[in-house]
């Protein structure tokens, strides 16, 4: 067996590696036996030279290894309800009509204003299907699931195994880390690549995302793939390239795999910034607010959990009728969340555009690290967040803009950031004088 460093050598010199030393590799790390500094080394080295696609199963097999994989069915098959404001029950056709609950997840690659996960979760368990969502921090410009929902007090995502089988099993939804049981060695790397550079990586992220689902243990799992200046990957052509390896191993272990392709050139939604995506969520569920391009994202992956688990599509009415909402509150509920008393931002004040004209594009990502600069993100790993910060109502393309007039509101608790995060918020946005003629298309691909 090679030695670590010649591990490292061997893949720095573009070579492949055997599944044995990426798995003596993962193990080593895992259990502390390797440094930090030698995984981050072998991450860069796979970032400068790729991987194949045996190597990039292997990768997520041996993290699927390092932890335990979920037994579901072990766990009590009570009907998971989900009531209207009226009290009628809603959600249990899936059960009822199947007699063996269908368990579901949905993941994105990541992207800026992307809170899909938060409406996902309760309107497709409205429809009796079970949604327990193991979820990741922030990365690089993007925001985090458990981030966002960290912003909620007391809201626990450090849930055991056996608590998340439970909420699931009991509530029908549950978004949650992972736990010391699931795919470890993804848990540590997770965390070492977003303040090392290796974020935008092919092998990595598919052997992040699919060692965490594959450990699921899923029926059936649905994957939102951004591509734009938003997402990890920058391209089309690379983020077809990710969902369809996604994809590919996710067949090699057996399971039904759905990826949609979407586009991440500007913010999904009206807010970036972790309480105020919630606060846009509770809007959105409680029939107050419909951002068009937030909707049609989310109801389409929604559409694709359903169809995978053969489930009559009735996302709009549980939308509707608050159904929803209150699926939402009961599982932040069971998790012990207060959504009373989100954190506020003490100051808010636009970022002005420079000029008039037309939003033609957006460095999507910048408005990532205008948060961050608020400090709404991590800079180093060990960062606390301030969870009130962020944007409001962040202009499209195709919008038009008078001079000073705000291209987001920003808000924002310590005075001595907000200068900085409004000029990056100015130059992120490419604003000229002639009318945009074609809007993005959100949905560019459905691949399978």
């Amino acid at each position: 067996m090679l030695l670590p460093a010649q591990i490292i050598q061997q893949k720095r010199d573009g070579q492949p590696l055997t599944e044995a030393e990426i798995h003596h590799f993962i193990h080593g790390f895992t259990h502390g036996e390797l440094p930090d500094y030698q995984m981050a080394a072998l991450a860069m080295a796979i970032c400068f030279q790729g991987m194949n696609f045996d190597e990039t199963l292997w990768l997520t097999r041996a993290m699927v290894a390092s932890g335990k994989i979920i037994q579901w069915r072990k766990a009590s098959n009570q009907v998971p309800k989900c009531r209207s404001a009226s009290g009628s029950d809603l959600g249990t056709y899936a059960l009822q009509h199947s007699g063996t609950p269908f368990y579901a997840d949905k993941h994105s690659t990541g992207g800026i204003g992307d809170k899909t996960s938060l409406l996902i979760a309760p309107l497709v368990a409205c429809c009796g299907v079970r949604v327990p969502m193991i979820s990741g921090r922030g990365l690089g410009p993007t925001g985090g699931t458990l981030d966002k929902l960290a912003s909620i007090p007391g809201f626990r995502t450090d849930l055991s195994l056996a608590e998340l089988v439970r909420i699931t099993n009991s509530v029908g939804c549950a978004i949650a880390g992972q736990t010391a049981e699931i795919a470890p060695a993804d848990k540590k790397l997770y965390a070492l690549r977003d303040v090392t550079a290796t974020v935008a990586c092919l092998p990595l992220i598919v052997a992040s995302i699919m060692s965490k689902k594959l450990a699921e243990n899923m029926d059936g799992l649905v994957l939102d793939v951004k591509w734009g200046t938003g997402a990890f990957m920058r391209t089309r052509e690379a983020a077809k390239q990710l969902a369809q390896t996604m994809v590919a191993v996710g067949k090699r272990y057996g399971k039904t795999v759905v990826a949609l392709q979407t586009d991440m050139n500007q913010p999904l939604g009206d807010c970036i910034g972790n309480a105020l995506e919630v606060r846009e969520c509770l809007a959105i569920l409680a029939g107050q607010s419909r951002p068009a391009d937030l909707l049609e994202v989310t109801l389409a992956l929604g559409a694709e959990m359903l169809a995978l688990a053969g489930v009559p599509n009735q996302l709009e009415h549980h939308l509707a009728s608050g159904a929803g909402l209150a699926k939402f509150k009961a599982m932040v509920a069971a998790q012990g969340g207060d959504l009373a008393n989100l954190p506020v931002a003490q100051f808010t004040e636009p970022a002005p555009s420079p000029r008039a004209g037309y939003v033609h594009a957006i460095a999507c990502d910048q408005l990532g690290y205008a948060v961050i600069a608020l400090g709404g993100g991590r800079k180093i790993a060990t960062d606390n967040i301030d969870f009130a910060v962020g944007f409001a109502h962040p202009k499209k393309i195709g919008d038009r803009v008078d001079a000073g007039e705000s291209l987001a509101r920003m808000h924002y608790n310590a005075p001595d950031r907000a200068a900085a995060a409004a000029e990056i918020v100015r130059h992120a946005y490419d604003i000229r004088p002639e009318p945009v003629t074609s809007k993005p298309q959100l949905i560019t691909e459905r691949i399978t």
